[in-house]
């Protein structure tokens, strides 16, 4: 043990001695011996901060690029219900020129309210809505339910369900009653009387007695009546789709509404609309809307006022194919024909 220490020794020391002398031999054969175990040993260590690094870098990039892909992800989903909505909106517009547009809104579907009921949906809520207050749906052009507002959440009752409610007139003769929802694509009209008669294949349509539809929206058809002790009872088959309750029409007025100033020979029309009044009856408001269609304006001179009178009393004053050849026939007498000539070729 003691020989070794020495020889150990020994060795430090020449090793000593020849380091401290300026041999350039020696030098360089230490030099060439240290030099690789140096650069071995610094490429190792460098390997080995690249891969921590590496292995950083990537955990760095893998949780920002899946924030990222969260996030899109999140907006091409709400873009996709955007276009979704957008395709539904416009799929139904050219129907909303049948329609006064002041008095309608557009709503959409959110969801049922049961999952095992098709008959109650939730819809977003248009501005200005009155709560209580039943307010008519529209399918395309089609009576689809009834809304209402409870806990400042709009309702949707649809045809089959037994919450629908709404007056309508039944056959050629519009016999009137009341419809109700029974079950999938079928209503009950109730109270209809005895003395009308009500055939298989009757088309029923709104009334626009109960300030719920416009006048004159179709419904269904008849499939077939029952008579009761007081009234007859009549089963319809809706045109509504209830299985694909995407947007309707929500009627915030069923008010008819008039049109003044109109001119035949101008494509424009006068922007003044008049509400008629409660008072004029049930055959005042047929005979407007038979004229209006519920596809084109009504054209009329109504008055700014309207009195409180009896039917018989109120008439509008229409414009005939004669009044109309005449106004024209002075208007072209006034630009064309001289005024010295008047008296000779006036034989109006």
């Amino acid at each position: 043990m003691k020989t070794r220490l020495v020889i150990i020794v020994i060795l430090l020391l020449i090793l000593t001695v020849l380091l401290t002398r300026n041999d350039e031999r020696i030098t360089n054969t230490l030099i060439s011996i240290i030099n690789p175990l140096k650069q071995h040993y610094k490429n190792f260590t460098q390997d080995i901060e690249d891969k921590s690094q590496s292995y950083i870098f990537q955990k760095e990039s893998i949780e920002k690029l899946t924030r990222e892909n969260r996030v899109l992800r999140q907006r091409l989903l709400e873009q996709t219900h955007y276009i979704k909505q957008i395709k539904d909106i416009y799929s139904v517009l050219p129907a909303l020129e049948r329609y006064p547009v002041q008095n309608i809104s557009i709503t959409d579907t959110i969801s049922y309210v049961k999952l095992n009921s098709f008959s109650q949906i939730l819809l977003t809520r248009p501005k200005n809505l009155k709560k209580e207050k039943l307010y008519g749906l529209i399918q395309k052009n089609v009576v689809a339910g009834i809304a209402q507002v409870k806990n400042n959440q709009l309702f949707g009752y649809l045809t089959s369900d037994k919450k629908c409610r709404f007056s309508v007139f039944i056959g050629p003769k519009s016999a009137p009653g009341i419809a109700e929802g029974l079950q999938q694509n079928e209503m009950l009209v109730k109270f209809i009387p005895k003395w009308y008669e009500i055939n298989e294949g009757d088309k029923v349509v709104t009334s626009g007695l109960d300030a719920i539809f416009f006048e004159n929206i179709p419904v269904g058809i008849v499939t077939k009546t029952e008579l009761h002790s007081s009234y007859k009872v009549a089963y319809i088959k809706t045109y509504s789709d209830i299985f694909h309750p995407k947007t309707f029409f929500l009627i915030n007025d069923a008010k008819a509404t008039l049109v003044e100033n109109f001119d035949s020979n101008e494509t424009r029309l006068s922007s003044t609309y008049y509400t008629v009044p409660k008072t004029i009856e049930s055959n005042a408001s047929k005979e407007f809307a038979d004229d209006l269609n519920m596809s084109t304006k009504v054209i009329s001179s109504i008055p700014k006022r309207i009195d409180q009178t009896q039917d018989d009393v109120v008439e509008p004053e229409t414009l005939t194919e004669e009044k109309v050849i005449e106004k024209t026939i002075k208007k072209q007498k006034e630009r064309y024909i001289p005024e010295q000539n008047n008296d000779q070729l006036d034989l109006f």
